[in-house]
């Protein structure tokens, strides 16, 4: 990858470290820079609000003149974001890319974009069709997703401390 790539994700990096969105997690491996791994939690009054979601940004060596790629690692009911993780969002399209664009920026589109699918613009129009025209179904299949594929996260303080400090993993396996 080129210096003024690296230098330019090092660089918003360092920003975001600076100014952390509780909402949005960024790991990185020191290694290699151009490889994120981003955990978003679901935007709270919406739907995806019990869930965490993870995607990668890799960014290319024509960064920032051409947009990262984004892809969602957890899978969702989502008719912007479809079932190999693909995202639809006007902010990553090569016409509306520009150089000037920040990372942060694209992860608050991300964010944004989680709780307000945008129909009008869809890469699975079956689920696109049904936000439109039917919400509440919609709204009850995301929440059924989420149930079926664990994603889950503790709803309460004491969850999170009793899972963080004590494992939870089972000792044993009953025979059959």
């Amino acid at each position: 990858m080129s210096g003024t790539a690296v230098r330019r994700v090092q660089k918003e990096l360092g920003d975001i470290r600076k100014s952390p969105n509780k909402h949005i997690k960024v790991e990185v491996d020191e290694s290699n820079v151009t490889h994120w791994d981003v955990k978003m939690d679901g935007p709270h009054g919406t739907p995806y609000q019990a869930g965490t979601y993870g995607m990668t940004v890799d960014f290319t060596n024509d960064y920032p003149f051409k947009p990262p790629v984004l892809k969602f690692t957890t899978k969702m009911y989502h008719p912007n974001i479809d079932s190999d993780g693909n995202i639809c969002i006007g902010v990553l399209k090569t016409e509306n890319w520009k150089p000037a664009t920040k990372i942060v920026s694209v992860l608050d589109a991300m964010y944004e974009l989680l709780g307000h699918p945008n129909p009008d613009d869809p890469l699975v129009t079956s689920i696109a069709d049904q936000y439109r025209n039917d919400r509440p179904s919609f709204e009850k299949t995301v929440k059924e997703y989420i149930n079926r594929v664990g994603l889950h996260v503790p709803s309460t303080f004491w969850q999170l401390w009793f899972s963080t400090y004590y494992d939870l993993t089972p000792r044993f396996q009953y025979a059959k």
